[in-house]
């Protein structure tokens, strides 16, 4: 039979002991969580500036997808024209061919041989070489014709085919690559505003001060430039200093990294290609000791790429918030190599 006694309650006395405990627990996780040290102003620039040089990467591999698209989207274009003018030429053929039977008919009847030229598909009667003397000399050229301009037309449309699939790859990959610079972007942001006011000015002001509105302000040294084309480069640069660095940026109004360096040797008449991991094989690679002005420098990882001024300066569109401005290499981060383009 089963007990239907009622549970012993616990003591007044247990009950004190397990409140306390709990609310011992519960304050010294509350000590805990207000003990966790704010990051201060120092780290929050250092996390910041690693966050933008992810931005940096991510940033540059998003510009790279964005060429892939321009390109292909170019490339398929192309094709789609070659493609209609290929049918148009098929379709000539192919009334060619219709005359010919054509004037067979009036004459007595239509050849065999000829029916076969009006078919969508005479690769199986050229096989057979049986046939073939049936033929003559201008039918057979004729019939050649349409069998090569109608392989010609598939491997194209195949050839389209595959590029368009490429093209939706590339747009999703774009697609991520922006939410990737836009999540870095604004985990920066965050750690940022996490700062009294005063801390955010105090950071602003170091970066304004690291800014400099012209030439006359820094010592550029009388270095000279190794080529007329990276002189060039160089004073095209020059003219954009104080433009915003804005994320996927190649001017007139604002630059990222690469975007300015692209634009600058733009100008003086040599084209380079647009991001760091492709601009790296756009000239000879050189070490540090033999950077000359005009020379491309890359930093952090190819995150970076500037222009060598001289004197241990670099042009260059820093990160976001900042504008193109000259500064020394000591504070970019960690160089990598020089790169000189030879024009």
């Amino acid at each position: 039979m089963a007990s239907h006694r009622r549970p012993k309650q616990p003591s007044r006395t247990r009950v004190t002991v397990l409140t306390a405990t709990a609310a011992a627990a519960v304050a010294l996780t509350s000590q805990a969580a207000s003990a966790a040290p704010k990051p201060d102003k120092s780290e929050v620039k250092a996390k910041v500036d690693k966050l933008y040089e992810e931005a940096g990467k991510a940033t540059d591999l998003y510009n790279g997808a964005k060429e892939k698209q321009k390109k292909l989207e170019k490339e398929i274009g192309d094709l789609q024209d070659k493609v209609a003018r290929e049918q148009d030429e098929l379709n000539e053929l192919r009334t060619g061919i219709g005359t010919m039977a054509s004037e067979q008919y009036r004459s007595g009847g239509i050849d065999s041989s000829v029916q076969l030229f009006l078919s969508s598909d005479p690769d199986d009667y050229l096989d057979k070489a049986s046939t073939l003397d049936a033929l003559s000399a201008q039918q057979l050229e004729s019939l050649k014709k349409v069998q090569a301009k109608q392989r010609e037309l598939a491997q194209e449309r195949s050839e389209a085919s595959e590029k368009l699939k490429d093209l939706a790859d590339t747009r999703t990959e774009l697609g991520k690559k922006k939410k990737e610079v836009q999540s870095k972007l604004s985990k920066a942001q965050k750690l940022l505003n996490s700062l009294t006011a005063a801390e955010r000015q105090e950071m602003a002001a170091a970066d304004a001060r690291a800014s400099r509105s012209s030439a006359s302000r820094v010592d550029l040294g009388n270095e000279v430039a190794a080529s007329r084309f990276g002189a060039a480069a160089l004073s095209a640069a020059a003219t954009q200093l104080n433009k915003p660095y804005v994320s996927g940026g190649t001017g007139p109004n604002s630059y990222d990294c690469s975007g300015l360096t692209q634009y600058a040797y733009n100008q003086a008449g040599v084209g380079i290609t647009r991001t760091t991991y492709t601009q790296q094989n756009d000239g000879t690679k050189i070490g540090m000791s033999q950077l000359k002005p005009g020379d491309l420098v890359f930093f952090n990882n190819l995150a970076h790429v500037g222009l060598y001024a001289g004197n241990g300066q670099v042009l260059h569109a820093p990160h976001p918030g900042a504008v193109v401005r000259y500064e020394s290499m000591s504070t970019i981060g960690s160089f990598q190599f020089g790169v000189r383009i030879a024009g």
